[in-house]
């Protein structure tokens, strides 16, 4: 008898779990439901319209540092369906992939339309059904299907979960992930459109700290360090209402390096002013800004005037600069949620539910997100191949 399928969600990985799984099961008659007018949303608006659709992996010696959740379950199921994989089997499917110089991969026509493209000519090709404002909250309206794929993407206040705890399925608290970060500095927002190349920033409590380009914007600051940082302090800043301190590290060195930097520069500078010698290439404008909050009544000061308690304060100034947050970003490009559907919920190897026979998860509905750079599509491509092709083996 021919089985069937029924997928839960347009998103990528629901179209990728239907296309992989009608690839090794061309027989399975398969449906996607999706609650909104419009498919693939996300993929379409994802990396400013190119969609950032995986990376090297390059630079990642940890899982951890670019999954601060799910982590162990993506080391575990690379080994089925990996980075690698992804890039071959887009690849093969006709879109063409460069890889940047900072390892995020693209589309080679720098359009996320591509991708849409892909899917949707496959979904056509295998006579997978399509259904959109098709709402399921509940397995009721799905009792003529074999096996039913769970793949509705994040829901950043758990409402959309509910059916499934009624289900048996344990949830973590849903928050938002991947966001920007009000300031409350009117001087450091006047800086807006000042870019660093390399800070680290913390959080107090948070052992992690994020390193790479900062922003400082017209609201507070952004760009990949703030990213990632929120995406790793991500359940600290909601619990402190995104009110709490921040941390930056303007120059990425530690105190005794730039002590040692700064003491050089004035040895043979005296008689130049402070404001003239920019140390570690800073913006001029962010090194003006910075002695004027170190050296306080002292903007004019020349590099041989200078005290040990003013070194001191420019070497914290440089090094462990401090300002409230007052709230996250909220723009449209920031949609990933952390936390979903807890992992021992599931088996780890195949994605099945524990508490309902023929139930699968995939993508970002999981306790499953990512760093920016391509993390979290590689989850959703990952978990979606694994569930496909779980399913298929039990035909």
């Amino acid at each position: 008898m021919t089985k069937r399928t029924a997928i839960i969600g347009g998103g990528a990985a629901g179209f990728f779990l239907a296309i992989n799984l009608k690839e090794m099961c061309p027989k399975m008659n398969i449906a996607i439901f999706e609650r909104s007018n419009k498919v693939l949303s996300k993929v379409k608006i994802s990396g400013g319209g190119r969609c950032n659709c995986t990376n090297s992996f390059e630079n990642v010696d940890n899982m951890m540092s670019v999954y601060p959740r799910g982590h162990r379950l993506m080391k575990r199921l690379f080994h089925t369906f990996d980075n690698h994989d992804t890039m071959r089997w887009f690849e093969n499917h006709g879109v063409a992939l460069t890889t940047q110089d900072d390892q995020c991969v693209f589309p080679k026509a720098q359009d996320s339309q591509v991708i849409i493209d892909c899917f949707m000519k496959l979904a056509k090709k295998y006579d997978i059904d399509i259904y959109c404002r098709k709402e399921i909250s509940s397995l009721n309206s799905l009792k003529d299907y074999d096996y039913v794929a769970v793949t509705t993407g994040g829901s950043p206040r758990g409402r959309g979960l509910e059916w499934l705890r009624i289900l048996g399925h344990e949830t973590t608290v849903c928050v938002p992930s991947l966001f920007s970060l009000n300031i409350d500095s009117k001087d450091l927002r006047e800086l807006m459109g000042t870019v660093v190349n390399s800070a680290t920033v913390f959080l107090p409590g948070l052992k992690y700290r994020s390193n790479g380009p900062l922003l400082i914007t017209h609201w507070g600051v952004s760009g990949p360090a703030i990213l990632k940082l929120s995406s790793h302090g991500a359940l600290v800043l909601h619990d402190h209402n995104y009110n709490m301190p921040l941390f930056i590290n303007w120059i990425s060195h530690n105190e005794n390096e730039t002590l040692e930097t700064l003491l050089t520069i004035a040895n043979a500078n005296g008689q130049k002013l402070v404001s003239s010698i920019r140390p570690y290439g800073l913006p001029q404008r962010l090194w003006d800004y910075l002695v004027n909050k170190a050296l306080i009544m002292k903007t004019e000061a020349r590099w041989n005037t200078i005290s040990k308690k003013d070194f001191n304060r420019m070497v914290n100034t440089l090094c462990c600069d401090k300002y409230d947050i007052s709230g996250r970003g909220t723009h449209k490009e920031e949609f990933v949620t952390c936390g979903g559907i807890a992992l021992n919920s599931i088996d780890n190897t195949t994605m099945r539910s524990k508490y309902v026979e023929n139930m699968y998860y995939a993508g970002e509905i999981l306790d499953i997100d990512g760093i920016t750079g391509g993390f979290n599509f590689q989850a959703a491509w990952t978990t979606a191949y694994v569930a496909a092709k779980s399913i298929a083996l039990k035909q």
